[in-house]
C-alpha cells in the first residue's frame, strides 16, 4: 500500500562533517511533492565522488545524507508525475532532459537548462526531504541513495526493466556510464584512432569500452595499479603503463607506444588529479589532439600550464560523459540488460548498509573495482 502522505522514518547513512566516518542513522524521509518520487532503494555502489563529498571536497553542505549511484523501486509519486507510476524500477541520474530548451534542441550539451545539474544539496525548491535528529539533510546532487527509501524529482530518475542486474543498473547510474559516454558522446572518438585513458575505475574501464565500441585500434591504459590490467583488456584494452614502472612522465609513456612520438588522437583523465590533467593533456597530438576531463576534481581550483593548449590541442570538461539523461542513457540501458558490457569484472565486493565502514577499507584493496551496497 502506497505511503504517500506518510513520513517514513528508515535507515540511511549520514556524515556529520568533513572527513567524519559516515553513521547509519535513523533518518525520516518525507512525501514526495508534486513533481517528485519516493524511492524504495534496492541497492547502491560507491563512486569516489561520494568519498570526495564526505571528505569535504570541493564545497559540501552538511549534515550530508550519502550516495549517488544505485537502483530502487517507485513507492509513491507526486500528483504531477505522469512518466513514471508506483512499482517501477528506476535509477537516479543528476541532470535532466527536457527536449526542449535551448541545449537541448542544440544537442550540443547535455546540460539540460530547465533541469540542470543540481550542485546546492537540495531539491529544487530549494528545500529537502530528509531530516535527521531534527537536522535537515542535504545531499550530493539530486538524492541519497545510501538510504532505504530516498525522493527525487522525477526529472531526475531514469526506468529500467525490472529484469535488469540490480547491481549492473547502479553502475550505469553514474561511473561507468559517465567513461563510456566521454568516449562516445563527448570526444566522439574517430574509428582507427589511439586512445589514452588515465585511471581504471569504473570510469576509465566505461571510457575503454566506449572507444573501442566506436573504433580505436589504439587504446592505451595507465594505472599504478598492476591488477588493473586484466580489467582493462578485458573491456578492450590494448597496451597498459605502469607510471611507477618509470621515472618518465606518463605523458611520455603514452607518446612512446604512439605513432612517431607523435602522441595519441583521444585521452580521457578519469582521476581528478591535477598533475594527472596536464599529462593527460601533454599525451595528445600537437594540433589535433583532444583531452576529456572526466574525474571530480580533488581542489576546486587547478593549477595548469598553457603551452598545451597554444599548441592547438583541445581540453574539454565533462558531465556524465555529455550523455543525455534519457535519449542516451536508454540506449545504455538497454545494452546493460543484454549484457553487452562485462560488468560483472566491475562487481568486486559488496557490504550490507548496516556495514557501510567496512566499503572504505574494502575500496583499498587492490583487486577493488566496485563496492555494491546491498540495501
Amino acid at each position: 500500500m502506497a505511503t504517500t502522505s506518510q513520513v517514513i522514518t528508515c535507515k540511511g547513512v549520514v556524515c556529520w562533517g568533513g572527513g567524519e566516518a559516515v553513521r547509519l542513522e535513523e533518518i525520516e524521509v518525507d512525501p514526495p511533492k508534486s513533481t517528485e518520487i519516493r524511492v524504495k532503494m534496492l541497492c547502491s555502489s560507491i563512486c569516489h565522488t561520494d568519498i570526495k563529498r564526505i571528505r569535504g571536497s570541493p564545497v559540501v553542505k552538511y549534515p550530508l545524507a550519502v550516495g549517488h549511484e544505485g537502483v530502487g523501486v517507485v513507492e509513491s509519486v507526486g500528483e504531477e508525475v505522469k512518466n513514471l507510476k508506483e512499482g517501477d524500477m528506476v535509477i537516479p541520474t543528476f541532470i535532466g532532459e527536457c527536449k526542449q530548451c535551448e541545449i537541448c534542441i542544440s544537442g550540443k550539451s547535455n546540460l539540460c537548462m530547465t533541469n540542470p545539474l543540481m550542485l546546492n544539496g537540495l531539491m529544487r525548491d530549494n528545500t529537502s526531504r530528509l531530516s535527521c535528529k531534527g537536522k535537515r539533510l542535504h545531499h550530493i546532487f539530486s538524492c541519497a541513495t545510501w538510504s532505504e527509501y530516498m525522493v527525487v524529482d522525477a526529472n531526475y530518475a531514469f526506468k529500467v526493466d525490472p529484469s535488469i542486474d540490480l547491481a549492473h543498473a547502479s553502475f550505469i547510474s553514474c561511473g561507468f556510464s559517465t567513461g563510456y559516454g566521454a568516449a562516445w558522446k563527448e570526444a566522439k572518438v574517430e574509428s582507427g584512432s589511439s586512445v589514452a585513458v588515465f585511471g581504471l575505475g569504473a570510469v576509465g574501464l566505461g571510457a575503454i569500452s566506449g572507444a573501442k565500441m566506436m573504433g580505436a585500434t589504439k587504446i592505451i591504459g595507465i594505472d599504478k595499479n598492476d591488477m588493473k590490467r586484466e580489467k582493462g583488456e578485458i573491456f578492450g584494452m590494448t597496451h597498459f603503463i605502469n607510471p611507477s614502472d618509470s621515472d618518465m612522465p606518463p605523458s611520455e609513456l603514452v607518446k612512446e607506444l604512439s605513432d612517431g612520438r607523435m602522441g595519441v588522437d583521444y585521452s580521457f583523465e578519469c582521476t581528478g588529479i591535477s598533475h594527472l590533467i596536464i599529462e593527460s593533456l601533454q599525451a595528445t597530438k600537437v594540433g589535433t589532439g583532444k583531452t576529456i576531463v572526466i574525474g571530480a576534481p580533488t581542489e576546486p581550483i587547478e593549477p595548469f600550464g598553457f603551452a598545451s593548449i597554444l599548441k592547438g590541442k583541445t581540453l574539454k570538461g565533462s558531465i556524465f560523459g555529455g550523455l543525455k539523461a534519457n535519449s542516451d542513457l536508454s540506449i545504455i540501458a538497454d545494452k546493460c540488460h543484454k549484457r553487452e558490457f562485462p560488468l560483472e569484472e566491475l562487481y568486486t565486493h559488496e557490504v550490507q548498509l548496516a556495514d557501510i565502514n567496512q566499503a572504505f577499507e574494502l575500496l583499498k584493496q587492490p583487486n577493488c573495482v566496485k563496492v555494491v551496497i546491498k540495501i
